[in-house]
């Protein structure tokens, strides 16, 4: 297999890490989602990585919690998240780091973009915690910002779909599946690929996403070799 992207963000949803049992970890399925990583960092692919923390808490678990405080505590969750696939990467004998945006000097490295560039140059994975930095932005816009940063050819965007759809498949069965739609179209339809503010900054920087399913985690590789899944957004 002969891949089409050099450098590639990877974002993957907190939730797909919890497998079937919705909450913490379920090792088989990380596991799985490392072993495709590996494939990717033997291919020569340089990957930055992003996870969200749906699978300990989300913002919006926070209930009367004041907004700030719970998008602290998302934070924390992501960070978590980062450590076990490093974990589970380093397990698999490949070379990763964690950088995240709120220094945790004990854990991981302070992000800091030319570091992070020089890891991926070298082989090494790098995986980014802790979102921005800032509460009110979501772990999608984490993604297209550090994909900006490091100049990635593409954001891969591993969901529980198979791609966009012009409604909820989930909910409509005429949903109808794109091959391919613009950013504009994304932003002017409301096709939920990212929150708004994500879609914007892929938009203005030019940044093309690829929305697919994880279900088979091998899908990430047949992404990166450039099969036809999912949905490219351009």
């Amino acid at each position: 297999m002969q891949p089409v992207y050099k450098r590639i963000l990877l974002k993957i949803s907190g939730e797909v890490l919890a497998g079937e049992q919705g909450h913490g970890f379920d090792f088989d399925m990380m596991n799985s989602i490392c072993e495709e990583v590996k494939k990717l960092s033997d291919l020569g692919v340089e990957v930055g990585l992003v996870v969200g923390g749906g699978n300990f808490w989300r913002g919006r678990s926070g209930g009367s919690m004041d907004r700030t405080r719970a998008d602290h505590i998302g934070m924390l969750a992501t960070v978590m998240n980062s450590l076990a696939l490093a974990d589970t990467l380093e397990h698999l004998g490949v070379d990763v780091r964690v950088q995240t945006a709120i220094e945790m000097r004990a854990f991981a490295e302070p992000y800091i973009r030319n570091r992070a560039v020089r890891h991926l140059e070298k082989g090494r994975v790098c995986i980014f915690g802790a979102g921005t930095g800032n509460p009110f932005f979501s772990t999608d816009t984490c993604a297209a910002l550090r994909a900006a940063e490091i100049n990635a050819e593409v954001i891969l965007k591993a969901t529980n779909v198979d791609g966009v759809y012009d409604k909820d498949p989930n909910k409509f069965a005429d949903a109808v599946k794109y091959d391919k739609v613009t950013h504009s179209e994304v932003l002017e339809k409301d096709l939920k690929v990212m929150d708004s503010t994500a879609a914007s900054l892929c938009r203005d920087n030019g940044i093309k996403i690829l929305v697919f399913n994880l279900s088979d985690p091998e899908n990430i590789v047949k992404a990166v070799c450039g099969e036809n899944i999912g949905t490219l957004v351009y």
